[in-house]
């Protein structure tokens, strides 16, 4: 895939860049000589510069990070000005810039509402207060979105504003949060002529080259814990409420890196892009390859009553409150607005590279494990 090359690269502005998506598309961009300045919060673990470099030597593995180009400062997503120092901000806006917003939660539940509405909307609502405050003419602003911002939308969902709804009209609270978030965005096109665009993702996995996984959200979720459990429990038969012909949509990190490359370049960029893939992976062929690499046989059953359960069973329901959601998805997602941007079709999932995918996944899980285990003794 060609990565648009422009004459005169705008500096890049990337918030919750330490992130699984924000790391690999700031990875690309230094790859490509882009001036980044990478914004992060630091930890108790590390300070915001040890938590991106650590976040770019794992994409790297044990190649030489190059970091000419790359400046990391700490920044607080709700304080005001995000606790930086005017004269910070003064430098990091001193030019124009394109500014990716990716800082999200990416929890879902009732229990964590606040939090999520706090992060995914009033955080959103400050990061574009900053943006409009102390950036320069001609600088753009992006918000990472998600896909399922589209709830329970039936039919295909466009690359448009759709309006505010009620929880019932989504799978949860992370879904609404998004949902809402992109309505602040409307709202500052309409009031403040922002200059935003929305950069709507569906489920990001690994590299569908290589195989390296470096992500355990969704599908790879399931995958570690019922990997887990088929170490306890080997050669159990486990049913697993799931419909095998409903799908999901599934993306490479490869893929996606290669669409965000293509919008730092283009002057002129639709609104809503839907960052998705074209065709979607059937629930079968994910158990398809979970069955070749465990010493468990998982079984999909649409009609399965809790009562009717086994104790593993129970234990394997439990953890998919997340994912149980979307077992009997068949989302369809309008790409006119990607379409437009992309000078030839990004790589999507087959058979083959989702097996890669979740052998690596579990592989890296069983050296972590021993990891541990060798420590403790």
């Amino acid at each position: 895939m060609k990565i648009n090359q422009i004459k005169t690269k705008k500096r890049i502005v990337v918030n919750g860049a330490n992130g699984y998506v924000a790391s690999h598309f700031i990875n690309e961009l230094i790859k490509n000589d882009y001036e980044v300045i990478a914004l992060a919060r630091g930890s108790k673990k590390g300070s915001a510069e040890d938590r991106v470099m650590s976040a770019l030597s794992e994409i790297n593995g044990k190649d030489i990070v190059k970091v000419s180009g790359l400046k990391v400062y700490d920044y607080s997503l709700l304080d005001a000005d995000f606790g930086m120092t005017k004269e910070l901000l003064n430098e990091v806006f001193e030019m124009p810039v394109d500014y990716y917003h990716f800082a999200a939660s990416l929890k879902f539940d009732f229990k964590s509402r606040e939090e999520i509405f706090n992060t995914n909307i009033h955080g959103l609502e400050n990061s574009i207060n900053v943006f409009l405050n102390h950036s320069n003419k001609d600088s753009r602003f992006f918000f990472i979105s998600t896909a399922y911002s589209c709830g329970k939308h039936s039919g295909v969902f466009e690359e448009r504003f759709y309006d505010n709804a009620e929880i019932e009209e989504f799978r949860n609270y992370y879904e609404q949060s998004k949902r809402y978030a992109e309505n602040v965005i409307k709202k500052y096109i309409e009031t403040r002529n922002l200059d935003a665009h929305i950069i709507r993702l569906s489920q990001v996995i690994g590299d569908s080259q290589k195989g390296i996984t470096l992500t355990d959200y969704g599908i790879f979720d399931f995958t570690k814990r019922v990997h887990s459990l088929a170490g306890r429990y080997p050669n159990s038969t486990v049913r697993v409420k799931v419909d095998e012909e409903s799908s999901q949509n599934l993306i490479p990190i490869n893929t996606i890196v290669y669409y965000l490359m293509q919008t730092p370049g283009k002057a002129e960029l639709p609104v809503i892009m839907n960052f998705v893939a074209k065709q979607s992976t059937k629930n079968k062929y994910i158990l398809e390859a979970l069955n070749k690499m465990l010493e468990m046989e998982v079984i999909p059953q649409q009609e399965l009553a809790q009562e009717e359960m086994t104790s593993l069973e129970r234990i394997i329901s439990i953890g998919m409150s997340f994912t149980n959601s979307y077992t009997d998805t068949n989302l369809v997602f309008s790409t006119a607005a990607l379409d437009s941007i992309i000078e030839e079709e990004g790589q999507e999932v087959d058979k083959d590279s989702l097996f890669k995918m979740m052998n690596y996944f579990i592989s890296v899980s069983e050296q972590r494990k021993r990891a541990v285990h060798s420590k403790a003794s």
